[in-house]
């Protein structure tokens, strides 16, 4: 069931100034109702069972039961979002808790005050927003799939040679689940726009580097893609690319003030399609609220690119590839697991998504 009314919140930190203050940031929402507050885990568990809350934040690091437990209990018993509230941005804890049904994490406020505590709650009331579309029995589903390997041994002659993907909520499971499935990393280079809280994208670089089959770091200025490297965009910037000679580059350039999302899927897009025109560039939206990459997407058709949305039927919030479906500049819509096939060269010219007449898209 989605939340009727303002959206209830129960806020879970054993810091009485981190509750207070979470607590704060979400009440000067109009659409947001804190119902309750935990110091522990147990204490924790009982208010979710009681409350029935909306949506969680919660602090990993609790007395009497640790997140990951708590988060096991909840997702088994009562199927709650989570957001988790980090104070460690390198700490790789943020990313197992996804893998236990967290649906998105923020970093932890701290006393100072200042544009970053504004950022921070933007961000926060955001994500806490975005909880009337995010659905999660999805979340359910990929905790309890079991996981699909691709096999491919030849790669197709239809295979891109650039991937640029972006992603927002549900994104960091959804990456790993389609990096997690190859065997050997295929013959793209790919970059990634995940929106991420600044720090939190080295840790996430580092973790696909060590659980799959790709080379994977964060994107640094003059960086080269390359074949079976993933690229992913530090939090809080923009990256895009520059020729050098023969050699194509990456330029990260700092957000503005009035951006609303950083990294942008938008200026990704928009920038791979001046530069990997063609049938040798694919883009691929995930999961994610909002409407970044919708301008990206026409970009990348308009440049002879190809472009993949994620269906309804796996994306934990369908709103960033919905709006780029109605673009009408999508080629297929599919769940992730055959997202992996189009990597590898699995979206040929005769299995394209036929496009009506309305702009929209109808399945394979």
């Amino acid at each position: 069931m989605k939340p009727q009314g303002r959206i209830r919140v129960l806020v879970i930190d054993d810091s009485a100034f981190s509750r207070r203050t979470i607590s704060s940031m979400l009440e000067r929402s109009p659409l947001c109702e804190v119902v309750g507050a935990a110091a522990d885990g147990e204490e924790a568990l009982r208010k979710t069972f009681d409350l029935k809350p909306d949506l969680i934040t919660l602090d990993l690091e609790m007395p009497r039961m640790d997140g990951f437990t708590f988060l096991r209990l909840v997702m088994s018993r009562c199927p709650t979002p989570v957001i988790v509230i980090s104070g460690r941005t390198g700490d790789q804890d943020v990313f197992r808790a996804l893998d236990f049904g967290a649906v998105d994490f923020i970093a932890k406020p701290t006393p100072r005050a200042g544009p970053e505590l504004e950022r921070i709650e933007q961000e926060l009331l955001r994500k806490v927003h975005s909880v009337r579309q995010l659905r999660i029995e999805k979340v359910r589903e990929r905790l309890t799939a079991q996981p699909v390997v691709s096999t491919t041994a030849k790669r197709s002659e239809a295979a891109p040679r650039f991937v640029a993907i972006g992603s927002s909520t549900g994104g960091p499971a959804a990456l790993m689940q389609i990096f997690g499935t190859f065997v050997s990393a295929p013959s793209a280079a790919i970059v990634v726009a995940q929106h991420m809280p600044a720090g939190f994208t080295r840790g996430f670089a580092e973790r696909i580097d060590r659980l799959t089959a790709f080379s994977a770091r964060e994107a640094e200025d003059g960086d080269e893609p390359a074949a079976g490297l993933v690229l992913i965009a530090p939090g809080g910037r923009h990256l895009e690319f520059e020729r050098s000679g023969a050699r194509m580059l990456v330029r990260l350039a700092s957000a503005a003030p009035g951006d609303k999302y950083a990294p942008s899927v938008d200026r990704l897009f928009i920038s791979a399609a001046k530069h990997f025109a063609g049938r040798d560039l694919l883009a691929i939206v995930l999961t994610g609220m909002g409407d970044d990459g919708r301008g990206g997407v026409l970009a990348v058709r308009q440049a002879g690119g190809r472009v993949v949305a994620e269906s309804e039927e796996t994306a934990v919030v369908f709103g960033m590839p919905q709006q780029a479906i109605r673009t009408g500049a999508v080629d297929a819509v599919l769940p992730l697991q055959r997202i992996v096939a189009v990597i590898d060269g699995g979206l040929a010219g005769n299995d394209r998504t036929v496009r009506n007449r309305g702009g929209g898209n109808r399945h394979e």
